[in-house]
């Protein structure tokens, strides 16, 4: 399963990642680090609301 990554600079540095299709944000200190916690945050989130599959 592919998902998008939305990578936004932060004011106070670092970046915030947001996966659009699940809505979980999260952060980093780095693009990996950002990048990380999103994939760690979505996956917890597909965890407790499994996508199901019509047809």
């Amino acid at each position: 399963m592919q998902l998008t990554a939305v990578l936004i600079p932060a004011q106070e540095g670092g970046f915030v990642a947001l996966n659009p299709e699940t809505g979980t944000t999260t952060q980093g200190d780095s693009i990996e680090e950002a990048l990380s916690n999103l994939r760690e945050a979505t996956e917890l989130y597909l965890e407790e609301f499994p996508v199901t599959s019509y047809g």
